[in-house]
């Protein structure tokens, strides 16, 4: 596995705080806040990226956190899951130095080879963001199993040029801007209840008025 201190950093990111709203069937449903910061790993670069998402309206109130340590080609360092309030109830530690991974649910634990860089869903997302993600179909490597992204044509959320991805299996829907800062545009998660779509609000920007053009010749 290729170490941080050996990756530079990707110059799009870098500290930021992304609010994003959550509907069901048209319905507000809560909202979901992604926090990315640098951090040091062992010494080299990474990021972390924190994701709060309180539900709420017309799904039951209920708060989820993850954190995601990852290197700046978007593998794993560890992955974990609470309410915000304790310890992890899911916890994924990637050590590249033993080859070893750790996975921790409540008080169960066990480990496992680490043969090749995983991601996990927040990584995963992140690395859909960057104008250097694959644009033929391809595959990542999470601890649940391998999900298949298939790139998507180029499309517009709110009058923003965007890139989308569809993930097997579950169906997952990513879309990302296309220019710099590559912001989440729309996020829709298959759940029990049904698609929920997390989606940025754009503003649009004021089509310029004829008076104001220039005139050529």
């Amino acid at each position: 596995m290729t170490y941080a201190a050996e990756i530079p950093r990707p110059r799009w990111l870098n500290t930021e705080s992304i609010k994003l709203t959550l509907t069901l069937g048209g319905r507000f449903a809560g909202e979901q806040v992604w926090q990315t910061q640098p951090e040091k790993v062992g010494g080299a670069s990474g990021y972390q990226t924190r994701v709060q998402t309180d539900f709420a309206g017309a799904l039951p109130p209920l708060r989820t956190v993850q954190v995601s340590r990852y290197l700046p080609d978007f593998s794993s360092l560890s992955y974990s899951e609470s309410d915000g309030r304790g310890k992890p109830s899911f916890e994924t530690v990637f050590d590249s130095h033993a080859a070893l991974m750790t996975l921790r649910q409540h008080k169960d634990e066990a480990s496992a080879p680490l043969l090749t860089p995983h991601h996990d869903p927040v990584s995963l997302v992140m690395a859909l963001r960057s104008p250097d993600a694959p644009i033929d179909p391809w595959r990542a490597t999470l601890v649940g199993g391998p999900v298949h992204i298939q790139p998507l044509p180029d499309t517009e959320i709110g009058g923003v040029l965007a890139r989308a991805y569809h993930l097997r299996p579950g169906g997952a829907y990513v879309a990302a801007e296309l220019a710099a800062p590559h912001r989440i545009l729309c996020l829709i998660q298959p759940t029990d209840f049904g698609p929920v779509e997390a989606s940025l609000a754009v503003e649009r920007k004021n089509p310029e008025r004829p008076e104001r053009r220039r005139r050529r010749g």
